[in-house]
C-alpha cells in the first residue's frame, strides 16, 4: 500500500515538473490540445476506459445549446465554441474506496469532464475532486483517483496528436 503512495505522489510531483497544464494549486485541471475535438475526444475516452475509468454517458451539450440560439439571440455562444462534450464516468472499485473511507463524498461519483473545441484547438476541464475532499477522509483516495484520471487525460491527448498511422489499434 505504501508503494501505491510513493507512485501517486511521484506522478503528481510529475505533473507538476512537466508543465503544459496547470501547476499550481487550482480546482480545475486544464489540458490544451492543438487538434479539433473529433480527434481529441475519442482519445481521451479511450484512455479513461483503459484507466478502468467507464464512460456511462455522454452529453453533447454544444448541440443542447444549439437549440436556443435563436431565443437567445446576441447571448448564445459569446466564446465562439465550435463545440462543447462532456463525459461522465466512474470506476467503481474507487467508489466503494470513498464510500467505506468518507459517504459524503459520494457526492463527487461519478466524476466527469469537459471537452470544448475554439478554432480547430480542444481543451480538456477536469474538476479536482480533492479540493473539495481537501478535508475529507477519503483524500487519499481521491488523490489517487485524481492523479490517474489526469495520466488518462495526458495519455489520450497524447495519442490524438500522433499520426493516425502511427496510433496501435
Amino acid at each position: 500500500m505504501r508503494n501505491k503512495y510513493v507512485k501517486v505522489l511521484m506522478m503528481l510531483a510529475g505533473f507538476v515538473l512537466a508543465g503544459g497544464a496547470q501547476a499550481d494549486d487550482s480546482s480545475m485541471y486544464k489540458q490544451l490540445v492543438d487538434k479539433p475535438m473529433a480527434e481529441v475526444y475519442p482519445a481521451i475516452y479511450q484512455a479513461l476506459e483503459d484507466a478502468r475509468f467507464f464512460v456511462v454517458f455522454e452529453p453533447n451539450i454544444g448541440k443542447n445549446l444549439k437549440r436556443f440560439a435563436r431565443r437567445w439571440g446576441e447571448d448564445y455562444n459569446r466564446s465562439q465554441l465550435d463545440g462543447i462534450r462532456s463525459m461522465v464516468f466512474c470506476n467503481v472499485w474507487y467508489a466503494n474506496a470513498v464510500s467505506n473511507a468518507d459517504p459524503d463524498m459520494l457526492g463527487l461519483c461519478p466524476l466527469r469532464l469537459s471537452v470544448y473545441e475554439k478554432n480547430g484547438a480542444t481543451t480538456i476541464l477536469f474538476a479536482r475532486p480533492t479540493v473539495i475532499a481537501a478535508k475529507s477522509k477519503a483524500l487519499a483516495t481521491l488523490e489517487e483517483v485524481e492523479a490517474e484520471v489526469i495520466a488518462a487525460i495526458k495519455s489520450g491527448a497524447k495519442k490524438s496528436q500522433l499520426d493516425k498511422n502511427q496510433v496501435k489499434k
